[in-house]
């Protein structure tokens, strides 16, 4: 069984449509996959209807997050997504983020960089936007080689010099709202250092008080020996241990299934989830 719990879609900053994404899940041999779109669950109804036959989908969405200064991502599985407190919270953090992106357009542009906020825009389309979004004109302007050269201190990484922070949630209130509205919290690649700066170790163990209930391990970000040393930990702390490919269509060059969560793993998630169910598919027909 072939399983992967942390993809995007163009309801955020993907390129893939939920449509689009769910089959291109099944050619490539998944069993299950996860959406897990920025901070909303827009792309749920549309995955749902045309999810095929033999693929199951997990619900979700990857939470926007900072402690101490530091970014981090809380992936949110199978909770009630019409829990009032957690909706408000979602809303908050999408309704900052075209100002937010609005404002690195302008650092950009005082940086010397002829990029326009209609050309973000247009890449962005109906997704809630972002910074891939941002990288991606980068990329079309020839500022930057690819996506991921756009996220470093010269650019768009985390105090680099077009960087603009943004409405980001506490991370315990973050696994509280996440585990009162049924769902399973599990920290998104928290070592994946060219990001910007990364938890202290200390920080797993408090959140692991709190309630969090696993770790992304296997990442395309984390190398063999942060694996290793990642998965220690989570022993150490009663942690689940998961993987997957964080797939964002073209924006990046990991594939669906890339990395991928044993499935003992997934059923624990499953069994600890009280506020939604996985949804089988139907060959893309719903009754």
């Amino acid at each position: 069984m072939r399983i992967d719990l942390h993809t995007h879609s163009t309801a955020s900053d993907g390129t893939d449509t939920p449509a689009e994404l769910v089959r291109g899940a099944a050619a490539a041999g998944l069993d299950i996959v996860a959406l897990t779109d920025h901070d909303t669950t827009r792309g749920h109804a549309e995955a749902i209807a045309a999810l095929p036959e033999g693929l199951t989908l997990v619900t979700g969405a990857e939470l926007s997050c900072a402690l101490d200064g530091v970014s981090l991502h809380l992936l949110a599985y199978l909770f009630d997504p019409d829990e009032p407190e957690l909706l408000r919270e979602r809303e908050l953090v999408r309704d900052d983020r075209v100002p937010r992106a609005r404002a690195m357009v302008g650092k950009l542009r005082e940086l010397g960089v002829p990029v326009e906020w209609d050309r973000v825009a247009r890449i962005a389309g109906d997704g809630s936007v972002g910074r891939p979004h941002i990288a991606t004109a980068l990329v079309e302007l020839g500022v930057v080689p690819t996506v991921s050269d756009a996220f470093t201190p010269q650019w768009i990484a985390d105090g680099g010099r077009a960087h603009v922070a943004k409405h980001e949630l506490d991370p315990f209130t973050a696994v509280r709202l996440v585990k009162a509205a049924g769902g399973v919290a599990v920290l998104a690649h928290p070592a994946a250092a060219k990001r910007g700066r990364t938890l202290p170790e200390s920080a797993f163990a408090e959140l692991a008080g709190a309630g969090l209930d696993g770790i992304e391990v296997d990442h395309a970000e984390h190398d063999a020996l942060t694996r290793e040393r990642l998965r220690a930990l989570a022993g150490d702390l009663g942690l689940l241990t998961t993987g997957s490919s964080d797939y964002h269509g073209s924006r990046k060059e990991v594939r669906l299934g890339e990395y991928t969560t044993d499935p003992e793993i997934y059923g624990e998630i499953t069994r600890r989830a009280t506020g939604a169910f996985p949804v089988p598919g139907a060959g893309g027909r719903r009754s």
